[in-house]
């Protein structure tokens, strides 16, 4: 047993254990701080969960690699993953937790006043979130997989029994401060490498003013190579698939059911914008620094290992070979590896990078706890999602409205252990990257509660018809059109499976305006409800005219 294994073990165990030790300490005992940490979530910390609930296993361990394999084409994600965060915050964020209710589709149902709504809500939610969670416990499987020197498959079922045990604790307000430690140790996980990188590079500790000059050197070394260039743009894909990717990522963020249910947890308003504003700092420290950790990690690819005798490969590329990540063949017999004859997973760039850089036995323990703090923490925003949607959605709402508390929390929990199973079964065999099954689940959030949430909040006359048959349409065209540019070859303007989230919104927002218009308006109680959310002070109307309420508390 070697002594990077004792050292990432001791490091993912000491971590387990502090997770833990929060969701005990901070265990729900009312459904109120089961669904929404009972709503006393200070705006700075509900940011770092924030930042953790989103930099998922997707952001940590697939982007930087999907940056470094696809150079310019992978900063659709960066920005589209961004950009969503200031829709969110600004369109969104605010208005939803003035209106005061648990979930998305509770939101939804009485808004429009429509049990079919909630249901249908319920359903998309559960949908999106159980397809980003199988992107959490894939990544969980690469972390754990590369620790013992097994399948990541086998990892897979690790991360499932751990996940398993661990969410069913805390409920939000146990996953709440549990993330803002998650959010500091995989922060700082994430920027160590990268900044001993560009030390031990360029000789500047700042990667984000460094690595454009090891951008103009890989142009060179792809030119030499006769590769295609790094950062020549739409290389990999058109310039409609970049814009519709980034479109879909933001669209998707602003309408992803676990982000949104944090701004829930916050007092007021004002505390829910302001929870936004931080998670957005927290969030750029990650997103700005994996442009450069693909860079840097490509040009040590490219400067280091390409080009060596077969014979003398460094020892940690044998490691990842057995993970079934990382693939290097001698197909032309000369004895020496060609960039040609490396096959390097996208989702193993962050995770192989300190060993890459011999950064030393810590260095890689410390990222193997910071992937596993990204994969946990967001697989328990997502497993709570679920849990809630089932669970206080539908089986509260809907089936037995009479369940007593302590009912409800056994529904609840028992959905979440039900949930992550059915997940690690699939994530067994992932149809795809981590981070291309998460734009799937952007995609089809794009198709469905972003349309829904931005007309439900910022058009009065959306009705429970039209607001019903958008999310229906959105949510079968988004995923017919995954479905179809996958496994049929089918694109639109060159526009693939991640960038479906273009074509499910405007169908969803084009049903839902055709189908509001030709159906009765809403009451005036919901219209006059929909234009109190805009304010930040209680409002009441008199006479078509907006009064402050200055009773309002």
């Amino acid at each position: 047993m070697g002594t990077q294994f004792i050292v990432s073990l001791s490091l993912i165990i000491l971590t387990f254990a502090l997770y833990i030790g929060i969701a005990i300490y901070n265990r729900s005992k009312e459904t109120s701080e089961f669904y929404v940490a009972g709503r006393g979530v200070p705006p700075i910390y509900n940011g770092m969960a924030i930042g953790a609930d989103w930099m998922s296993a997707a952001s940590f361990i697939g982007m930087a690699g999907t940056v470094m394999v696809l150079g310019y084409d992978g900063l659709a994600y960066i920005m589209g993953w961004t950009g969503g965060y200031l829709l969110l915050t600004f369109l969104l964020a605010p208005q939803l937790r003035k209106y005061g209710r648990y979930t998305v589709p509770e939101f939804i149902g009485d808004r429009f006043n429509s049990k079919t709504a909630l249901v249908i809500a319920a359903i998309c939610t559960i949908i999106i979130s159980f397809t980003y969670s199988i992107g959490q416990l894939a990544g969980s499987g690469v972390v754990i997989g590369r620790l013992f020197e097994v399948d990541a498959r086998v990892g897979t079922m690790i991360g499932v029994a751990i996940i398993a045990v661990y969410a069913t604790f805390g409920g939000m307000k146990g996953i709440t401060w549990t993330q803002v430690a998650q959010y500091v140790i995989l922060i700082i996980a994430y920027l160590i490498p990268v900044i001993f990188m560009s030390l031990q590079i360029t000789g500047n500790p700042m990667p984000w003013l460094s690595y454009g000059n090891v951008v103009a050197e890989l142009g060179e070394l792809d030119r030499e190579l006769g590769v295609s260039q790094y950062f020549a743009p739409f290389d990999d894909a058109t310039k409609w698939q970049f814009l519709a990717l980034m479109f879909s990522l933001m669209a998707g963020t602003a309408g992803l059911p676990h982000v949104i249910v944090r701004f829930y947890t916050v007092a007021t308003m004002k505390a829910a914008r302001w929870s936004g504003a931080w998670a957005l700092l927290f969030i750029g420290l990650l997103y700005l620094s994996a442009p450069a950790y693909a860079a840097f990690s490509r040009f040590i690819l490219m400067t280091q290992i390409a080009g060596s005798e077969i014979a003398n490969l460094p020892a940690w590329t044998e490691k990842w070979i057995n993970t079934g990540l990382l693939q290097m063949a001698d197909t032309n017999g000369d004895g020496i590896l060609q960039w040609a004859e490396i096959a390097i997973s996208n989702d193993i760039v962050v995770m192989a990078t300190p060993e890459i850089a011999n950064l030393g036995v810590f260095v890689i323990g410390l990222v193997a706890a910071g992937a596993m703090a990204a994969a946990l923490s967001t697989a328990g925003g997502l497993l709570i999602a679920i849990s809630s949607s089932f669970s206080h959605d539908i089986y509260y709402r809907i089936i037995n409205p009479q369940a007593t508390e302590k009912k409800r929390m056994f529904v609840a929990r028992l959905s979440i252990l039900i949930a992550t199973v059915v997940a690690g079964l699939v994530a067994l065999d992932p149809p795809g990257v981590i981070t291309q099954i998460v734009a799937w689940a952007f995609a089809i959030a794009s198709g469905t509660f972003f349309p829904a949430l931005l007309l439900g909040v910022w058009w009065k006359r959306a009705n429970a018809q039209g607001v019903i048959a958008g999310m229906v349409v959105g949510l079968v065209v988004t995923l017919s059109y995954i479905f179809l540019a996958k496994y049929g070859g089918f694109s639109i303007a060159g526009i693939i499976d991640t960038g479906a989230g273009v074509f499910g919104a405007t169908a969803a927002i084009l049903t839902n305006v055709i189908v509001s218009l030709s159906t009765p308006a809403p009451t005036q109680k919901i219209q006059d409800e929909v234009m109190d959310l805009r304010y930040p002070e209680q409002m009441t109307y008199k006479d078509g005219e907006v009064w402050k309420d200055e009773t309002a508390g």
